[in-house]
C-alpha cells in the first residue's frame, strides 16, 4: 500500500471507535511489552550494529526506559481516561463541569537515529495509550534498528492500527503532504522547520523535540571530583550523540585545572586509555556525521584525546581548552565525544556566553551555592535539566521532557505524554429541573443588578 492508502485505512479504523476502548488499549500495550521482552537481544544487537552500543547501554538507555513507560501507562491509564470533575461557577448553577480525554486520531511519529529504539517506541506508547492510530517513520540512518522496528511492529500490530514506513527524505516528504491529526517529530531544527510548514495548511498540532547547545556550569563550590564523574557519564553516553548531552562546560576560573585533571581521570577510569581499539566504545553513526564532527577539531587546542579512526568511525573522548566563542565547536551542536572547557569569572559572564546561542534543550549546574543555582535557573530559558547531575532527568516518567523556543515545543513522558496525544473536551452538563431566568431577555433593573452581583 502507498502511504496515503495506509493513512486512509487508519482513518477508517479510528472511525470505528475500537481504539477508544480502554481494554483494547491495555491489551495492545501489554502485547507491545511482550514483543520487546521477547526480542530484547535482537534490539540490542541492532543498536550495536548502528551505533556500537553495548548490550548494557542499550538496555539501560533504550529498552528499560520504554518498558518503564509502558508499565506507567498500564498502571495509570484507567485514571487518565476518567472524566475529570471541576467546580462549576455560580452563573451555571445547577450543573456539573468536567473534562473528557479524547484521542486526537491519526498520528505520525518521526524518530531520529541517535536513540532509534527508545525515541520511536516511547512516543508510540503514549500515542497508543491515548487511543490513537499511528504511522511510525524511523530514521533512514540507523538502518538496522529501523528494519527491526518494521519487523517487530508489523508482526505485532495490523497496519491499520500501527504501521511502520521505511525510507529516506522522499518518504518523509510524501508523509508530510498528508493530513494527520498530530505530528510528533524528534530530530534536527532544519527538518523541524519542514514539519511545521507541512502542518500549517491543515492546522495540524505538532510536537517538536529538537536540540541545541546545552551548557554545563561548574561553580567554584561544586564537588569537582563528583562533578567530573557525572559529566563524563553524561557527555560520553552514546559517544556524545545525545540531544541533552552537556555540549560544553563553563567552569569558574579558580577550579579549571582541578576539573581538567578530574575529567581526564574519569575518562580513563570509565573508558580506559585506548578507546579507539575498545569494542565496547561506540562509534559515530555514519561517515558523513563522522567527517562533520572531526572538522570541529580544526584549529582547536586539544588537551586530551583527539585521535580517530576513519575506518571504524571512532573518535577518542576529546577535551578542548578555551576554544573561541565564535568557532564552529562553540556555535554548532557537537553531537560527538568532544567537550570544550571555557572559563568564566562571574555568573553574569557565564550567562552572557550561554546567551550567544539559541535556547538550549538542557541546562546542568554543579554547585552547592543556592544563590548560584537560583541565578541560572531564573535567568536562563531551557527545556529541563539537573542540579549536580547530567541527563538523568530524562529517566523519570513523572518529569515531562521537551524543549522550549529553538529547542522544541511540547513535551511527553508519563501523564504529559498521554496529554500530548489527547484532546480534552470541556463539558458543562446543565440540569433541566431548574432554569434560572437571569440571562434571558427582557433585562429589567432587577436582572441587571443581579447579574452584576453574581458574575
Amino acid at each position: 500500500m502507498t502511504t496515503a492508502e495506509i493513512l486512509k485505512s487508519q482513518q477508517e479504523f479510528y472511525a470505528s471507535n475500537v481504539t477508544k476502548d480502554i481494554k483494547f488499549r491495555i491489551k495492545n500495550l501489554k502485547l507491545l511489552k511482550q514483543t520487546i521482552i521477547a526480542n530484547e537481544h535482537k534490539i540490542c544487537e541492532a543498536l550495536n550494529k548502528d551505533l556500537g552500543k553495548t548490550e548494557l547501554e542499550s538496555y539501560m538507555c533504550e529498552v528499560a526506559l520504554v518498558l518503564n513507560e509502558i508499565d506507567y501507562m498500564l498502571k495509570h491509564l484507567k485514571s487518565f481516561t476518567k472524566n475529570h470533575r471541576v467546580s462549576t461557577s455560580l452563573a451555571n448553577f445547577p450543573a456539573k463541569s468536567y473534562t473528557v480525554a479524547c484521542p486526537k486520531g491519526n498520528v505520525l511519529i518521526m524518530s531520529p537515529w541517535n536513540y532509534p529504539f527508545m525515541l520511536t517506541i516511547e512516543p508510540l506508547v503514549d500515542a497508543l495509550a491515548a487511543g490513537n492510530t499511528v504511522i511510525v517513520k524511523p530514521s533512514n540512518i540507523s538502518k538496522n534498528t529501523s528494519e527491526l522496528l518494521y519487523n517487530l511492529l508489523s508482526s505485532t500490530f495490523d497496519a491499520k492500527y500501527v504501521a511502520v514506513i521505511l525510507g529516506g527524505r522522499e518518504v518523509n516528504q510524501d508523509l508530510l503532504k498528508l493530513k494527520f491529526d498530530h505530528i510528533f517529530f524528534t530530530g534536527s531544527r532544519a527538518v523541524g522547520h519542514e514539519v511545521i510548514k507541512s502542518a500549517e495548511p491543515y492546522f495540524t498540532p505538532v510536537t517538536l523535540e529538537l536540540g541545541g547547545k546545552s551548557p554545563c556550569i561548574v561553580d567554584k563550590t561544586a564537588d569537582i571530583a563528583l562533578s567530573a564523574k557525572r559529566i563524563v557519564f553524561g557527555k560520553l553516553l552514546n559517544v556524545g550523540q545525545t540531544c541533552i548531552a552537556p555540549d560544553y562546560v563553563l567552569v569558574h576560573e579558580s577550579c579549571k585545572e582541578l576539573l581538567l585533571r578530574s575529567l581526564i581521570l574519569e575518562i580513563e577510569l570509565q573508558y580506559g586509555k585506548n578507546t579507539i581499539l575498545d569494542d565496547s566504545y561506540g562509534k559515530i553513526v555514519s561517515d558523513r556525521h563522522f567527517q562533520r564532527v572531526i572538522k570541529l577539531l580544526d584549529g582547536q587546542n586539544i588537551v586530551y584525546g583527539g585521535k580517530f579512526d576513519e575506518n571504524t568511525l571512532k573518535l577518542e573522548p576529546t577535551i578542548l581548552d578555551n576554544p573561541s566563542l565564535d568557532s564552529r565547536v562553540m556555535t554548532e551542536e557537537i553531537f560527538g565525544p568532544i567537550l570544550p572547557i571555557v572559563t568564566y569569572k562571574t555568573n553574569e559572564e557565564a550567562f552572557s556566553i550561554i546567551k550567544r546561542n539559541d535556547t538550549p534543550l538542557a541546562l546542568y549546574v554543579f554547585t552547592k551555592d543556592k544563590t548560584v543555582k537560583s541565578y541560572f535557573l531564573n535567568n536562563i530559558q531551557f527545556g529541563g535539566g539537573c542540579i549536580n547531575d547530567c541527563i538523568m532527568h530524562i529517566t523519570s516518567t513523572l518529569l515531562p521532557f521537551g524543549g522550549v523556543g529553538q529547542s522544541g515545543m511540547g513535551a511527553y513522558h508519563g501523564k504529559r505524554g498521554f496529554d500530548t496525544f489527547s484532546h480534552y473536551k470541556s463539558m458543562l452538563e446543565k440540569s433541566t429541573t431548574i432554569d434560572v431566568p437571569l440571562r434571558y431577555r427582557p433585562h429589567g433593573d432587577f436582572k441587571k443588578k443581579a447579574i452584576r452581583k453574581f458574575l
